[in-house]
């Protein structure tokens, strides 16, 4: 077999045996997942509700919980994914981040692997809030090829901000700055979005911001493949296209910047 095709295998290897680490340390523990959870049940069921009964989102020819439900998933996969860095802090804290650097993993895998992890993650969002949206009667698509692009986005979302997530905590390297920047960079993410109403009702300037949002991309693809009778506003090419970009171009700027979380 070609070199550089082993090459590649061993580097994504590598990448998913950091992925694996991380999805052990979830199942000890799960409360985590339990209270996670509690976030889009709290948006479906109180906020979706009382927005659905307003008729005050215009939404098409879908129902504005149709329209919400992958809006709330991609909040989920943003809430989870932009706190991932924080585990880096830790690991540098507890002397852990020097010892994979200085083990002949490539800090490539290093990166992708723990930008991966999030994913994990994220896909048990996926499945509460899929049992959420079939109890409050959301037309869903159950088609498999559907459910494997549901999939694909939310691992490339969940790759995406956990990546961004990282690049903010080697920058600023301690748990209190992170928290607070994480904190303070979820809502304009989310809000500066098409999740919750449509991009067209937003002021001039707010619909520049939202269009260069990956977060609109995420929910736009998720919009199109969740839904019975969803649609691309950008077209699902479009929608991939971005999600792969971003995430490739953050996980690259984590690869450079890995060793700063060793300082």
């Amino acid at each position: 077999m070609n070199s550089a095709i082993l090459g590649t295998i061993n580097f994504f290897r590598k990448a998913l045996v950091i992925v694996e680490l991380e999805i052990r340390k979830m199942r000890h523990d799960a409360t985590e997942l339990l209270m996670r959870a509690v976030q889009p049940v709290l948006w479906l069921l109180l906020f979706g509700e009382v927005f659905a009964q307003t008729h005050a989102i215009p939404t098409g020819n879908i129902s504005y919980l149709d329209f919400l439900a992958p809006g709330i998933l991609a909040q989920s996969v943003l809430f989870i994914a932009i706190f991932g860095g924080m585990s880096v802090i830790w690991e540098r804290d507890l002397g852990i981040i020097h010892k994979f650097l200085a083990s002949p993993t490539p800090r490539g895998s290093l990166a992708l692997g723990k930008s991966l992890s999030g994913a994990a993650r994220a896909l048990t969002q996926a499945v509460v809030v899929y049992i959420l949206a079939l109890l409050i009667g959301v037309k869903l698509n159950w088609n498999p090829f559907a459910l494997l692009g549901v999939v694909i986005v939310i691992i490339l979302g969940a790759t995406l901000f956990s990546a961004f997530s990282l690049i903010i905590a080697f920058l600023v390297r301690t748990r209190e700055r992170f928290m607070g920047i994480g904190q303070v960079l979820t809502m304009p993410f989310f809000f500066a979005s098409n999740a919750i109403y449509p991009i067209s009702i937003m002021p001039p300037w707010l619909q520049v911001v939202a269009r260069g949002n990956p977060l609109t991309y995420e929910v736009d693809a998720l919009r199109a493949l969740m839904l019975e009778n969803g649609t691309s506003a950008y077209g699902l090419g479009m929608d991939f296209a971005v999600l792969v970009l971003v995430t490739v171009v953050l996980v690259t700027i984590c690869t450079y910047l890995y060793p700063r979380a060793a300082t």
